[in-house]
């Protein structure tokens, strides 16, 4: 997985956050609902239990993230397409024009408008420059054009998050 500096930091918050805050309120959780009694009948407790195993693993898959990543630089010329970049491409075939932010994996989320820098869109552009026509294949047997309108260099926001799976 690629990741931006500022992506391992976000994710090293998020795995303290979860260790130092969530972890203890989800032992205090369990120990508060076993203290009820008969665990055989007690939703509570078994519920206490999901949230707290939830967590850990949680934890578990940002350490592996963190561990296989490769730190990718979010930096580019101020006329070419990169990291963190907003860009409004020309679909030809549908004679539409849609803007996207171009984010690494982990903050990929295409609903939202924020598209991957791994995904068909997303490699095409990268490196590109305004009025470039650029073809993205999506497979080998199936490719489409778009001629790149504008490039705004938007930087990371705060409310960019690192998607949960």
């Amino acid at each position: 997985m690629k990741l931006t500096q500022s992506d391992v930091e976000k994710i090293k918050e998020e795995i303290e956050h979860r260790k130092l805050v969530v972890r203890p309120e989800a032992i205090e959780a369990v120990k508060e609902a076993r203290a009820q009694g008969d665990l055989s009948e007690n939703f509570e407790y078994y519920a206490a239990k999901k949230d707290k195993n939830k967590n850990e693993g949680r934890i578990r898959y940002l350490e592996r993230v963190l561990k296989t990543a490769t730190i990718i630089s979010d930096e580019s010329a101020d006329d070419e397409v990169g990291l963190n970049n907003t860009v409004q491409v020309y679909f030809e075939d549908d004679d539409e024009t849609e803007t996207f932010k171009i984010v690494s994996t982990m903050r990929g989320d295409s609903i939202s408008g924020r598209i991957s820098s791994d995904s068909p869109m997303g490699a095409a552009l990268m490196g590109h420059k305004v009025g470039d026509r650029v073809e993205v294949k999506v497979n080998e047997k199936v490719s489409y054009y778009v001629v790149i309108k504008s490039i705004e260099n938007t930087g990371e926001e705060e409310t960019d998050t690192i998607r949960t799976f």
